[in-house]
């Protein structure tokens, strides 16, 4: 019998897993694709992924490094550097294959093309999974299987239908814009949308575009009505692509809860854990993965293992539960066209007031040490009820 069995080998699977493993756990990472594999996803690593990633003992230093945010709008442009650290980019079909061979290189072990069919349960408590060709039983199981989560859907784990489920679409082009030092985001392609450019730093740009509360978003359309307004030496066009546009899913502000069961942990996008604002999910699977490893490996050394498991859920919502509720009422209040318009044409003028909505919805760091900003973020956010 193994300590631990992730499923899924994105962020949250491999980040809980390395640091399983490192703690010295028998750790058991199954995947239903194999290596290397395309993900859809803005490529974007903001500070708070950077640390995570750091904490992994990762050689970041080859990565291609971004410095701040661009953000455009009703043709103002604001700039905001990273208020302390510095961010990445780098493709997930590079990054999931590095964190698994990372995760590996700590002790774990991987199966790569196996698919999870079901949960094994007995007497009320999940002991391990069952994949098309074997069982295989452990103390925990992490569900760290995406948004679809069909070990969570096994278990009766729906999304909620009160939490928006967003969607993006991304395509990479060879762009001479590849350099960009920016992450950069135009706010009024769509009410509660936005598109990115991202430079890879590697000949190629990820541009796409993320609906975060329409029901029935068109992202095809939008991306393609929305590169035909840029500048043509930009080089975003079917000629310069290096692939096709592809899509997914955001399950964003905990779309899918209890965040534990008797002997299920749900990690990342399982769990819903993408910011209801900026639609980043990295940095939180990251960070959800690690939160569940060193809640069970608190719970290994103690004599009450179950008690210690069950406050997996409030360390979640203590990390991010109180941006999660501001992120969500901001992107309510952007769905509406006329308050969509009017925060886009105006509050670009007012750095300030940018800086301070970002960090209240935790799409952008305090600084080091804090501004005033900051500490009144800081404040708004202690009055804030977690999500």
């Amino acid at each position: 019998m193994r300590d631990v069995i992730v499923v899924g080998a994105g962020p949250a699977g491999t980040s809980a897993a390395y640091h399983l493993a490192k703690a010295g756990l028998d750790v058991l990472i199954l995947e239903k694709t194999s290596f290397p594999r395309e993900k859809v996803c803005g490529d974007g690593l903001t500070p708070r992924a950077v640390d995570e990633l750091r904490a992994l003992d990762l050689d970041l230093s080859s990565w291609y490094r971004t410095e701040g945010v661009r953000l455009i709008a009703s043709g103002r442009t604001l700039e905001i550097p990273w208020p302390s650290g510095h961010g990445l980019t780098r493709t997930r079909t590079d990054l999931d294959e590095l964190l698994a061979r990372n995760a590996v290189a700590a002790g774990a072990t991987l199966q790569e093309n196996t698919r999870v069919t079901a949960p094994l349960e007995d007497q009320n408590r999940i002991t391990g999974v069952r994949t098309s060709t074997a069982t295989h039983k452990a103390r925990l199981v992490i569900a760290a299987d995406g948004a679809s989560s069909r070990l969570s859907v096994a278990l009766g784990l729906h999304p909620r239908r009160d939490r928006p489920i967003g969607i993006a679409g991304r395509r990479y082009f060879r762009s001479p814009r590849h350099e960009d030092a920016h992450l950069e985001i135009w706010l009024d392609l769509a009410p509660a949308g936005y598109g990115w450019v991202f430079g890879m730093g590697d000949g190629t740009c990820n541009v796409g575009v993320a609906l975060l509360r329409t029901r029935h978003p068109d992202y095809h359309r939008l991306l393609t009505r929305w590169l035909d307004r840029l500048p043509a030496a930009w080089g975003f066009t079917d000629t310069n692509a290096t692939g096709p546009l592809r899509g997914a899913a955001l399950p964003m502000g905990y779309t899918r809860r209890p965040h534990y069961l008797p002997g299920l942990l749900l990690a990342g996008d399982s769990g819903g854990m993408v910011n209801p604002f900026s639609g980043e999910g990295i940095a939180y699977s990251l960070e959800a993965g690690r939160i569940a490893a060193e809640t069970i490996i608190k719970a290994h050394r103690t004599t009450s293992p179950d008690r210690t498991l069950q406050t997996y859920p409030s360390a979640i919502r203590h990390a991010n539960g109180r941006p999660f509720t501001m992120a969500r009422a901001f992107t309510r209040a952007l769905d509406n066209p006329h308050l969509m318009r009017l925060a886009t044409r105006h509050g670009l003028s007012y750095p300030t007031l940018m800086r301070l909505a970002l960090t209240l919805t935790g799409s952008l760091p305090p600084a080091s040490p804090k501004t005033a900003t900051d500490h009144l973020a800081t404040a708004l956010t202690r009055l804030t009820p977690p999500s």
